[in-house]
């Protein structure tokens, strides 16, 4: 049998470690905000020959000096018709959605200078975003996040006791926060898709938890004066820790080829389950548990 619960010392400090890493770098780097969080304008454009990254930055540069910081990445090609066509994403700090007549010029000079130098490019998508509206759909995300973990809270203490539904909470900010700290790290686009990503991590982190949780709450009833609580909560673990280890295992499988090969528009999401698959499992099995025995010697309650 590990000994999971004797070595809890080493990673709750592990954690805060990481915590501290994390917070660290979100306060200082910050984050890598997208079209959604920040305003502005993204469209896709498609090429019938490949091109630089700088050939499209000195054409935008050529119809608008402001233009010239422009963030710009090359996609997938596509495949039309036994012919293949290269794709860029364009990100501009710039919001034409208050001016047709800008979006319009936008989309005819880009068009024209590509003409000239003898590439023909179509507009995917255009995807346009107010500042106004940026800052309304960050507060509405972030409004998502906070409510999910009081009915998460809600939810864990019916189901079980407080101090079990403390221990989930804590978990799960835990995950979100190291998660965060990863986007940082590693310049990850923050998008709705991301958010999307720190409510399923949040899901998951929990109903990996209540796994743990549930298990502890069989062992308390039939061990209750057999066994102290480290002892139960020990048992409890490693009778479980096989099935949490395979469905992370399994997941993480899933996810990872949708990191590697989806694409950018899918890899805010990927990027934030591959982590948060870690993370969730880790702190279900060394964060969620540990408190709770602290909280039940605290409280007297076992």
């Amino acid at each position: 049998m590990i000994d999971f619960v004797g070595k809890r010392k080493v990673f709750i400090s592990l954690s805060l470690l990481l915590i501290v890493v994390s917070l660290i770098f979100v306060f200082t780097k910050g984050f890598n905000l997208g079209v959604d969080f920040a305003g502005g304008t993204e469209f896709i454009i498609s090429s019938d020959k490949e091109v630089t990254i700088d050939d499209i930055r000195n054409v935008l540069t050529n119809i608008n000096s402001d233009y010239a910081t422009a963030k710009i990445a090359k996609l997938k090609d596509l495949s039309v018709e036994n012919s293949k066509l290269s794709q860029y994403m364009i990100v501009l700090k710039e919001s034409l959605s208050g001016s047709t007549e800008l979006k319009e010029t936008l989309i005819k000079s880009l068009t024209k200078e590509f003409k000239d130098k003898g590439v023909t490019i179509n507009f995917l998508e255009f995807n346009d975003v107010s500042g106004f509206a940026a800052q309304e759909i960050k507060s509405y995300a972030w409004y998502a996040v906070i409510i999910s973990l009081i009915l998460l809270l809600a939810y864990i203490t019916l189901r079980f006791k407080f101090s079990f539904g403390v221990g989930a909470i804590l978990a799960l900010a835990h995950d979100i926060i190291i998660t965060m700290g990863f986007y940082s790290i590693f310049n990850i686009e923050i998008n709705v898709a991301a958010i999307a990503a720190f409510l399923t991590l949040a899901g998951y982190s929990l109903n990996d938890t209540i796994v743990v949780y549930d298990k502890i709450r069989e062992n308390m009833k039939k061990l209750r004066g057999k066994k102290s609580i480290e002892e139960i909560v020990n048992t409890s673990i490693n009778e479980v820790i096989v099935r949490s280890i395979n469905t992370s295992l399994t997941t993480f499988l899933v996810i990872l080829p949708i990191l590697i090969w989806g694409g950018k528009a899918i890899a805010p999401f990927a990027f934030g389950l591959a982590v948060g698959v870690v993370v969730g499992t880790y702190s279900s099995l060394y964060i969620a548990s540990p408190i709770v025995i602290g909280w039940i010697k605290k409280t007297k309650v076992y």
